[in-house]
């Protein structure tokens, strides 16, 4: 099966397969008399086993820890619940965050009038962070201390 073919099969585009491919993720392919990719039945169920995995959100490092526990054949069934629980933490906690988010944006929308003056609660909220938030003065001292100044002070 070549590239396209595998890409089709797999829902995996040949460019990700490629990419996988080069950061070692899959093995290199077999290669035909002409140069082309050739995949097995084994890689086709890789690059499917891989799809699944980024569609639930684990990163590419995750992704080869999984890959190594599923080749695994003495693997504890532990170790795979185990990641899979932290990823779930993880996410669970990204969606409060994204949650959180949501909520402040959708508060300050509700405050906006949005009609044709300039006021803006949305503006004014994101102007007063901007103006609260410090960042480390490019003139630090050499000492090893940081100086900080507000984000919208003018530069010197």
């Amino acid at each position: 099966m070549n590239i396209g073919e595998a890409s089709t099969a797999t829902g995996v585009s040949a460019k990700m397969i490629r990419y996988y491919e080069s950061i070692g993720l899959i093995r290199p392919a077999e290669r035909s008399d002409a140069g082309y990719r050739r995949y097995s039945p084994a890689d086709v169920q890789t690059l499917r086993f891989l799809k699944r995995a980024r569609c639930l959100g684990f990163s590419v490092d995750q992704m080869r820890g999984l890959l190594a526990l599923w080749r695994d054949e003495k693997r504890a069934s532990a170790d795979v619940k185990r990641l899979a629980l932290a990823h779930v933490a993880a996410l669970d906690a990204k969606a409060r965050e994204i949650a959180e988010m949501s909520s402040a944006l959708r508060h300050l929308a509700e405050r906006c009038e949005g009609d044709h003056r300039p006021g803006c609660p949305i503006i004014d909220d994101l102007a007063e962070a901007a103006a609260t938030q410090v960042r480390p003065s490019p003139r630090a001292p050499a000492t090893g201390q940081v100086r900080y100044r507000s984000a919208v002070s003018p530069s010197r």
